[in-house]
């Protein structure tokens, strides 16, 4: 089979990067033909597929990219043509590539199928976040709700670009292009039904990661947990530092963002920031966490930091919200606390780090439930 993958980066930016360049490995190791298409990005991998893609955005280029520009319709065409993909499968195209391509493809009969990694169909923010604060569902019936509250970038200018983008791809636009939505997580696919999709076009498979690279010899853990991931507003990070703060025992941080240097004012010693850190470390520093915690505060859809903390044999506490839950087996992979509530989370904390957890059983149960066969399976369906 020939299948195009689109995603509007390709490097190991975020989940959707890395899905995707997982996804290209495992239809390869298939045997199946694959081809790419990207933004011109100067952290890109090299790829024999960059002649076909548009160049990187400009500041000018908001104003027209999101709409679908020439330069986009152009390279995706000359792919289509010379590539003769039987599925078009794509993942975040929004604003750099944009739908069109959807379109492109539908209208020459290719199939389309597209992984939703954030709400971007629902919410012109894509994160339900109102002014990045709060959780918010207006758009998903009134798209207008983004000019109310500036949401985009806390800019009027930068609200209305998001207003128009999600009316010219609305619902029943990008419905008829699309042959199938895969959802990653039940959440987001019962947040389509919401604002409307049909749900007979929504398939729930819960992601994959490479279960090799987080096999390891021994699941002894050291005395601390950790938490890992972007410091900003809606990863939860401050109530983390709230409640850590009242605790005796060793937090590390593992990651950077805009809240760092905020954080590390009020983080008393026993909370470490170590920076952002390379696959090798984090298996190292996770790996031998008693746990790990996920304190998001929005509506996380299937958060891959989740999965590589339980195949490595580190049980996770999560946040009630979002697709969190539906990762965590209460008393058995981890547990789940009410988000934003610091009281709540320090008593989960000290809950977590009392429990005779089997780290092994844990590890290999989890490599079992998301390797990349059993997604394969499932994908090989939709196709």
């Amino acid at each position: 089979m020939k299948i195009l993958l689109a995603n509007k980066f390709y490097y190991r930016r975020g989940g959707d990067c890395i899905y995707t360049l997982n996804l290209e490995q495992l239809l390869k190791a298939h045997g199946h033909e694959v081809a790419v298409y990207s933004m011109q990005y100067p952290d890109n991998h090299p790829s024999e597929w960059s002649g076909y893609w548009p160049s990187n955005m400009r500041k000018q280029d908001v104003l027209f990219r999101p709409f679908g520009v020439l330069q986009v319709k152009k390279g995706f065409s000359r792919l289509l043509n010379d590539f003769k993909p039987d599925v078009v499968h794509l993942n975040n195209v929004h604003t750099q590539l944009s739908p069109v391509i959807a379109e492109i493809a539908h209208q020459r009969g290719v199939k389309v199928v597209w992984t939703l990694h954030d709400y971007k169909l629902l919410c012109p923010r894509y994160d339900c976040l109102q002014n990045g604060l709060s959780a918010c569902e207006a758009c998903f019936n009134d798209k207008k709700a983004v000019l109310e509250h500036a949401c985009m970038k806390n800019s009027k200018a930068a609200s209305i670009i998001a207003y128009l983008e999600a009316k010219k791809w609305n619902r029943e636009r990008i419905e008829k292009a699309a042959d199938m939505f895969i959802c990653p997580s039940q959440f987001i696919a019962d947040k389509m039904v919401q604002g409307g999709f049909d749900q007979s076009k929504l398939k729930v498979i819960c992601n994959f990661i490479d279960i090799e690279k987080c096999k390891r010899a021994s699941y002894t853990k050291d005395n601390y947990y950790c938490f890992i991931g972007r410091l900003s507003h809606e990863k939860g990070v401050r109530t983390l530092i709230d409640a850590a703060n009242r605790l005796p025992y060793i937090l590390n941080v593992i990651g950077d963002g805009p809240l760092m240097e905020e954080l590390r004012a009020i983080a008393r010693p026993n909370i470490v920031f170590v920076g952002f850190k390379q696959w090798d470390q984090i298996k190292d520093l996770v790996g031998k966490a008693k746990f790990s915690v996920i304190p998001s505060e929005w509506y996380e859809n299937n958060p891959l930091s989740v999965i590589e903390a339980q195949c490595l044999g580190t049980p996770v506490l999560g946040a009630r919200i979002g697709g969190i839950p539906e990762l965590i087996e209460e008393n058995k992979t981890g547990m789940t606390f009410e988000s934003r509530n610091v009281e709540d989370l320090m008593e989960k904390i000290q809950a977590m780090w009392n429990v005779a957890w089997d780290y092994k059983t844990l590890a290999h149960q989890a490599q079992e439930c998301y390797n990349a066969e059993r997604y394969y399976q499932e994908l090989m369906k939709i196709y």
